[in-house]
């Protein structure tokens, strides 16, 4: 039986279905240092103020959101907005098929797009299947911060990662928002070719 795969904007409509996936990270593991489950309508609107800015990307296969990537704020001083951290979940059902590799691939093209010149991750370490995908994806390790998150009685450290867009010896272009792009039929071919990488 063909399944179909969708790599597609999120919606705020979305979210009770992206939480079903990110929950089981903040209950069971150290993934996530959040500690409390957001509400439905908390996690509603973190989705809504992403996509004010770039992409928050959902994966659907047979329309059953399995994966998720999204490019938030960095910081808020003027001189930061060139940067994005980068997130990625995957339901464990679903790991294995090249959903993260997916996601990221067309959430990197269309930030690139968007005049970004540097992409951050945030690891708890150790997690070796992340690092291996950031580092599949271009990321370099840039710096580890110890003893930042204390979470299910110990302390745990972090790395971080980093992707350059843009060269450094040139002036950047301004990012332009997510919510005035208007070449929707580039960005649906991006997603649509990203889908064809999931394997199932």
């Amino acid at each position: 039986m063909n399944r179909k795969v969708d790599i597609r904007m999120a919606l705020p409509d979305d979210a009770a279905d992206i939480l079903e996936i990110y929950r089981p990270f903040v209950t069971g593991t150290v993934v996530t240092f959040e500690e409390l489950v957001p509400t439905v309508e908390e996690f509603r609107q973190r989705i809504k103020t992403v996509l004010e800015e770039a992409p928050y990307l959902v994966c659907e296969i047979d329309g059953v959101i399995v994966g998720y990537a999204y490019a938030s704020a960095y910081r808020t001083r003027a001189s930061y907005r060139w940067n994005r951290e980068v997130t990625v979940y995957i339901n464990p059902d679903f790991q294995g098929m090249n959903i993260g590799t997916a996601l990221y691939t067309a959430l990197i093209a269309m930030l690139r797009m968007q005049h970004y010149g540097n992409l951050l991750a945030v690891v708890t370490l150790p997690n070796e299947g992340s690092a291996r995908l950031h580092e599949r994806m271009g990321f370099k390790a840039c710096a580890v911060f110890n003893q930042v998150g204390y979470k299910m009685n110990k302390w745990h450290q972090v790395g971080w990662w980093e992707l350059a867009l843009a060269d450094p010896d040139e002036k950047p272009l301004e990012p332009v928002l997510l919510k005035d792009i208007d070449d929707n039929i580039v960005w649906d071919k991006i997603m649509r070719d990203a889908a064809d990488l999931v394997k199932i």
